[in-house]
């Protein structure tokens, strides 16, 4: 992105390359060269790279537009992408941040870090000769209904006050690693104490998430789907693994270390380290995890999506 001078022509590289590298995992991964957990390091490198080279370009657009930048920029990895867990029919689940600089306007550098936002999901998205990428902002405060970017002081202020027992589970795979590296330091400073509570989960706290779960389990399915055989959503599928593992981080990670963690096997492993789950129940969360992943992926790839 750093060798265009035009912000439309460092995006078609950006683009360029992530469908080479795409093509390169894909191979591998075919040829069994890769194993499911390379696959989504891999997979999440190339969104992960994509994103910053899109947040690049689409920074020198506002700035070649309203002149330079009054604030700083981070965006939060989210969701599998957070979780170094990225499928190839993944999208890219993230949070915008901003901070203004000393001295700016406050709304300028909201308008401007909005802009950056709406200019790299256009950007990104746009058809062309290679794989688009959709920005899934959904996981942020108050969802749709929230802005698409918020201040770093509107953040802790929301958490203060606000942040629902779901909220911190999300956080749980909240990764901030592209954009200025000091407000993403102080981004995850933030909500480190959110995802790892002291003295772990409340019992209404359990309750709460449970009862999501179950919410999530009889509306979400997709009508006809057999809950017996959804990858996802069915039983034994995805989501029960990651919020079973996910359920142990809340409640023991604060005494634990190594369960502060956004990779869904690292978490697990440690949990068995740590004698909270048996080796045989971790090694049948483990079995199912990377059985579903790897046809998940795999149906995506017969696709040619």
């Amino acid at each position: 992105a750093d060798r265009h001078s035009s912000s439309a022509d460092a995006i078609r590289a950006v683009r360029r390359v992530r469908r080479r590298e795409l093509s390169r995992v894909g191979i591998a991964d075919v040829l069994g060269r890769l194993d499911i957990t390379e696959v989504g390091e891999a997979l999440t490198d190339i969104s992960t790279a994509t994103l910053a080279g899109a947040l690049k370009a689409s920074t020198a657009a506002v700035e070649a537009d309203r002149g330079p930048m009054p604030t700083r920029m981070a965006i939060i990895l989210m969701g599998r992408l957070g979780g170094g867990e990225a499928g190839y029919g993944s999208d890219a689940d993230v949070m915008f941040v901003h901070d203004p600089i000393e001295g700016a306007d406050e709304t300028e550098a909201a308008s401007a870090a909005m802009a950056v936002a709406q200019g790299l999901r256009k950007m990104l998205a746009a058809p062309g000769d290679d794989p688009a990428l959709e920005v899934d902002a959904e996981l942020r405060p108050e969802g749709k209904n929230g802005p698409l970017v918020r201040s770093f002081a509107s953040y802790r202020a929301y958490y203060e006050k606000w942040s629902a027992v779901w909220e911190a589970q999300a956080l749980l795979r909240a990764s901030a690693t592209i954009g200025d590296a000091d407000l993403s330091a102080r981004f995850t400073a933030l909500i480190d104490p959110l995802r790892w509570p002291d003295g772990g989960a409340t019992a209404a706290e359990v309750r709460e998430i449970r009862r999501i779960k179950a919410r999530v389990d009889s509306e979400r399915l997709p009508r006809g789907a057999n809950a017996k055989t959804h990858l996802k959503l069915g039983r034994g599928g995805l989501a029960d693994v990651e919020w079973t593992v996910q359920l142990l981080q809340m409640q023991h990670a604060h005494e634990v270390p190594a369960m502060r963690t956004t990779r869904t096997l690292e978490a697990l492993h440690a949990a068995v380290e740590a004698e909270l789950v048996s080796s045989d129940d971790a090694e049948t969360l483990e079995a199912a995890w990377r059985l579903v992943s790897r046809i998940r992926n795999a149906v995506v790839l017969m696709r040619g999506k």
